[in-house]
């Protein structure tokens, strides 16, 4: 039973590079991660952002600047990375190890779900709308 218990925790979550919705939520109300949603505005539009999740397309320009400039924010959190299915969040992740970058996640089971899981939406986790979402980001990433 214990460690069913740690394999739950959000700080081994945070420790792999690969997390469930879930694991990613855990980490997010523990404050132990920060969550980017990198898909595209119309996508956010479409099925709202994950609660205390911060979008920035990585369709828009400037979107490197912005990815460290919230991973630096975070400070020592991991930052884990969220598209719809989590193609998008995979090769982003792939390409940041690959520069060298650590301290990021991805969240395979993305939004709408995938062969990795059912994703946030399914998995009921909470939603708000894009407007909200993009009101709460930090200044310095709006």
């Amino acid at each position: 039973m214990t460690v069913l218990t740690v394999a739950a925790s959000p700080l081994l979550a945070q420790s792999r590079s690969v997390w469930s919705a879930e694991n990613a939520f855990d980490a997010l109300l523990s404050d132990t991660a920060r969550i980017i949603d990198v898909r595209t505005h119309k996508e956010w539009q479409e099925t709202g952002v994950g609660a205390g999740v911060w979008p920035i397309s990585m369709h828009a320009s400037g979107f490197p600047d912005r990815l460290f400039r919230a991973k630096e924010l975070s400070g020592d959190r991991t930052v884990g990375l969220i598209c719809a299915t989590g193609g998008r969040s995979a090769s982003l992740l792939r390409a940041l190890r690959q520069a060298g970058y650590s301290g990021y996640a991805d969240i395979s089971e993305g939004m709408l779900g995938s062969g990795e899981g059912p994703g946030w939406i399914a998995s009921n986790l909470p939603t708000v709308p894009v407007d909200v979402a993009l009101n709460g980001l930090p200044p310095a990433l709006a």
